[in-house]
């Protein structure tokens, strides 16, 4: 999109009573282009087409500005995740699956919104409305964290779920940050990002105690073949 393009729309808008959201939209092009600490104020003002002081009337600076981003950013997150999760359907294996896919493919559709969300530096504990935001997005993982460790075999101690949650995400959010978003940060890998996030869950659960086996069933055709493992069925 260029920039004049660009400029015209959020000028139009603008004039319509609509400067908050046009600045909004400015904000997230310019973190698209140049990441979140890529971008002063006046750049969002000019990138809308209005005075460097018009902001000023709706955000008291640039943090809020992101801010504003990164609270919208969290909602989103928010429903994806909770559409994928979708309480736990059809089995909680089957929807913690889909969960981390969803994960993955946030952060590669919405590169904006994830740089502001999590790239941005904002004091997210200072922010009560962006805090609560992002809380309830990662409510949606501690749940599924919840119901994993309610799987934990006969005998095995269950791991606190919290742990579990803190865990996940942060598996979830590197393989994201490195290897899954949408811009020209994303890391070269020879498998897809979501081959690599379901290996390392697996491993992990492994390691806490969890059955990972996945050979097939014993009325299988092929009995030669070899079961799957966490990096796929094997050659």
């Amino acid at each position: 999109m260029s920039w004049r393009k660009e400029h015209g729309r959020a000028e139009r808008g603008y004039h319509h009573g609509n400067l908050k959201e046009a600045l909004l939209q400015a904000a997230l092009g310019l973190i698209a282009e140049k990441g979140a600490a890529g971008f002063t104020f006046a750049d969002a003002a000019r990138m809308a087409g209005v005075s460097p002081a018009a902001p000023y009337r709706h955000f008291r600076d640039r943090d809020e500005l992101l801010s504003s981003i990164a609270q919208r950013g969290f909602e989103q997150f928010e429903a994806v995740l909770t559409k994928a999760w979708d309480d736990g359907r059809p089995d909680t294996v089957t929807a913690f699956e889909r969960l981390g896919k969803a994960y993955l493919a946030f952060a590669r559709d919405e590169p904006a919104f994830y740089s502001a969300m999590f790239e941005s530096g904002l004091p997210v504990d200072l922010n009560p409305t962006l805090l609560a935001a992002s809380e309830r997005a990662f409510g949606i993982i501690r749940a599924a964290a919840e119901r994993i460790a309610a799987l934990a075999p006969p005998g095995t101690p269950r791991p606190p779920a919290m742990m579990m949650a803190l865990h996940i995400w942060s598996m979830s959010h590197g393989v994201a940050s490195l290897f899954g978003r949408g811009d020209a940060a994303r890391r070269k890998l020879p498998m897809s990002p979501e081959d690599l996030l379901e290996a390392q869950v697996l491993i992990y659960l492994r390691g806490l105690g969890f059955s990972t086996d996945r050979r097939p069933p014993a009325d299988q055709k092929d009995q030669n073949q070899k079961p799957a493992g966490p990096w796929g069925t094997p050659k």
